[in-house]
């Protein structure tokens, strides 16, 4: 029998509805990059969804997993468990009694069907088991992780679109029992998906992890603080770029990415709304530093997404806005371009190159970061600042410039070139923040 394509659709919907367009993630071969299970290229691009499974009834869920799948994220970031006694919006506990070794199979049964609505939507779900706080005020023991994470490593071991996120705003070396007790078990249990820590802000996993034989992959947090805000020993500051620096160095090599960078949409520093708002220029800035100096992806966030804040709700960190307005804040529909960007051209033998730039490099949002591929060369200035290119540095008698609009997604050609000496090329506009530009060279 000839089955008609519309009869199918219209009678038998079950036969498509909720299958997974997504596959096992790796580890690229060199250690620093992600890869589908068939070895095309993974860019991870993150949202912060974290309060997904408590804030969220089903009908917003999938709106919300709707416009992410839209906007070009392939990454949701959420708590399991913001706290042990969740609830979820159908009135499901999470555990009975607060108590983390007893999940209860209602809660669990709609988390699983956000799993499979975002593995329909080709979304994989980085998925934190118990947040920090928990753990952190000593309610939850080891004995408690490793029955939790059996049950979480039995529950979903058959979806494809899993990672795990241990931690939780957290230090490693706060409680490290109970994050081995979950990282080990889990990796022995689930080793069919990645793991990495999610710490606290101002800190990385590889602090702690990173040869853990449980962490596949490092993750930090870079945090909602400007310069002069930062009181931490390193005083990176802003300067994200540098957790990828260090990592990148560790043997053995594993990939890296800013996991919560400033959140669009929240005070500088985070818990005073007068303060000024981080804004997409800021996160711009975040996401090409990141991935240009190594990163193997980069997570977004804005507070009211986070949040899922609603209307009369009292909200937290100044949130100003309904989760349903920010979902379409400007950063959100900008970061695609990042990942079309990289995505469309050779993957995995991209590295980080300063030597790219024949001057000072600058400082601070005056600073340049530089990248390349066997063939191309991408340099961002987050301010429109004069480019002085080192030309010599990819295979090409000749190359071809362009300026890449990281706002829109647009090129710009500006012509074809030797590829031998210094060449100053100046971008678009006046030199100021938000004027932020990518140098692309290609080999012509």
């Amino acid at each position: 029998m000839k089955w008609n394509t519309l009869f199918i659709v219209l009678f038998f919907p079950f036969l498509s509805f909720g299958q997974s367009k997504t596959l096992p993630l790796k580890i690229s071969k060199d250690g620093h990059f992600f890869q589908t299970s068939d070895g095309q290229p993974f860019f991870w691009l993150g949202d912060t969804g974290w309060l997904l499974f408590t804030n969220l009834n089903e009908s917003e869920v999938d709106q919300y997993l709707d416009d992410r799948q839209e906007k070009g994220f392939n990454v949701i970031q959420a708590m399991l468990l913001p706290k042990l006694a969740a609830v979820n919006q159908k009135g499901d506990s999470a555990l009975l009694k607060s108590n983390l070794s007893q999940p209860q199979q209602q809660y669990f049964d709609f988390v699983e069907s956000v799993v499979d609505k975002a593995a329909a939507r080709g979304l994989y779900m980085a998925l934190v088991p118990v947040w920090g706080g928990a753990v952190k005020e000593g309610k939850v023991s080891s004995a408690a992780a490793t029955a939790y994470a059996h049950f979480l490593a039995t529950r979903f071991h058959n979806k494809k679109n899993i990672i795990w996120l241990n931690g939780g705003d957290i230090k490693g070396s706060d409680s490290a029992a109970v994050w081995n007790a979950i990282g080990n078990t889990l990796h022995r249990e689930d080793a069919v998906h990645l793991m990495t820590f999610h710490p606290r802000g101002r800190t990385q996993s590889s602090d702690w992890f990173h040869n853990a034989a449980w962490l596949d992959f490092n993750m930090f947090q870079s945090g909602h603080q400007r310069y002069n805000q930062d009181t931490t020993a390193r005083k990176y500051g802003e300067d994200n770029f540098r957790y990828i620096q260090a990592d990148y160095k560790r043997t053995p090599a594993k990939p890296v990415l800013d996991g919560e960078p400033s959140y669009e949409g929240i005070p500088q520093g985070l818990h005073d709304p007068k303060e000024p708002f981080w804004t997409d220029k800021d996160v711009r800035r975040y996401a090409y530093w990141s991935v240009f100096a190594g990163g193997a992806g980069f997570t977004y966030g804005h507070s009211a997404v986070m949040q899922f804040h609603k209307a009369k709700e009292k909200g937290v960190y100044g949130v100003r806005e309904v989760y349903t307005d920010a979902l379409h804040a400007p950063g959100a529909s900008q970061m695609k371009y990042l990942k079309q960007l990289l995505t469309g051209r050779s993957y995995f033998d991209r590295v980080p190159d300063q030597s790219l730039l024949a001057k000072d490099t600058g400082s601070k949002h005056q600073r340049i970061i530089a990248t390349k591929g066997t063939t191309y060369a991408l340099y961002y200035t987050a301010t429109g600042r004069s480019i002085p290119a080192q030309l010599g540095k990819i295979e090409a008698s000749y190359i071809k410039a362009s300026w890449y609009d990281p706002r829109t997604g647009v090129s710009t050609r500006i012509g074809t070139f030797p590829n031998k000496g210094v060449k100053v090329f100046d971008p678009p506009g006046k030199e100021e923040e938000g004027n932020d530009w990518v140098l692309v060279i290609d080999r012509s």
